[in-house]
């Protein structure tokens, strides 16, 4: 071409740039310099491309085929250990699975398959306003065939033209270890099918937490009551308690306080975000007998008169939350 400015906008938009519709609207103000369609189009970069008209610019591109299948939930219930290590679960679900007939097209056969007459296989539709500017373009997706750009003829005789039908599935999934309980974990594609060859939806796993007989959580941190007699607190003893690797045994000093904390380091539950881990908290009660043979009332009775079983305020006037504090920071 001899123009070097036609030259130009042929390399960049090929025929549709010298007709003056390279962006398919505001035909009536073409001309030298910046055109209308560049304008709106930088804003349609900035604001996404639906911000004008409602439909956008085209990419000259069909828009991908089918109908994005719908996300599926499920819950799944750990015990202590599977949280603490981890966990592979393996499930059957009931959903939306592709059509194996028709390998999810939803056609009876290929030939079955057609360009669909509204929008010509592009699976758009234009439409051109006028306004004040000139004429404006919006393009939306196809009624008629959903974006696909393809009609079917004849419908699968299985799905009835869906492209799937409803079945099970057996789905398997790894679970980190040191989950909680409300967490939702995602697998992606693992949903109900899409509709005609589009995506599936994915999985919502809810973490449900199995309670145990023995133990409890408070975040990272395990925790367990022990009850003990008034003698071994006296005198001291060691014992056996649950853990959520097992059972361990503990050694408990002479003297120790009902309310007293003791502290596992570390025999808590990692963090799914860190390498952090928490401890198990064992909290101290002293069980108190509710009847007494006359032989041990006499004993407690001549205990009583000790100046050694009288309450020692100094020593003893640390509240429950203090006590929390000190296991925290031991």
């Amino acid at each position: 071409m001899s123009n070097p400015e036609k030259k130009q906008r042929y390399d960049q938009f090929g025929h549709a740039g010298m007709s003056g519709a390279a962006g398919g609207g505001f035909g009536g103000f073409d001309g030298g310099g910046m055109r209308m369609e560049d304008i709106f189009g930088n804003f349609g970069d900035i604001f996404g491309e639906g911000f004008f008209g409602g439909g956008g610019r085209s990419s000259g591109g069909r828009s991908s085929g089918g109908q994005r299948g719908s996300n599926l939930r499920v819950k799944v219930k750990l015990n202590y250990e599977e949280i603490l290590k981890g966990a592979h679960k393996t499930i059957k679900v009931k959903k939306h699975v592709k059509c194996s007939t028709c390998g999810g097209n939803g056609a009876k056969d290929r030939s079955s398959i057609q360009t669909c007459n509204t929008c010509g296989g592009s699976g758009q539709v234009r439409k051109v306003q006028q306004t004040f500017l000139g004429q404006m373009q919006t393009v939306t997706t196809c009624p008629t065939c959903n974006g696909d750009g393809t009609q079917i003829t004849a419908k699968c005789n299985s799905c009835k033209g869906e492209g799937r039908v409803y079945g099970e599935d057996t789905i398997s999934i790894d679970i980190p270890a040191g989950v909680q309980e409300g967490m939702q974990l995602s697998v992606n594609g693992k949903g109900n099918a899409g509709m005609r060859g589009g995506s599936s939806g994915d999985l919502i796993v809810l973490i449900e937490e199995e309670k145990h007989p023995e133990l409890s959580r408070e975040g990272l941190n395990v925790l367990y009551d022990l009850n003990l007699s008034f003698p071994d607190v006296v005198l001291g003893t060691e014992v056996e308690i649950p853990t959520i690797t097992g059972r361990a045994k503990i050694k408990i000093a002479q003297g120790t306080q009902a309310g007293k904390i003791l502290k596992l380091k570390g025999k808590g539950f990692p963090s799914i975000n860190s390498h952090e881990k928490g401890d198990q908290l064992i909290n101290i009660n002293v069980w108190t007998p509710q009847t007494l043979t006359s032989e041990e009332n006499k004993m407690i009775q001549e205990l009583k008169k000790s100046s050694n079983f009288k309450p020692d305020k100094a020593k003893s006037d640390k509240s429950f939350f203090d006590k929390i504090r000190e296991a925290f920071n031991s």
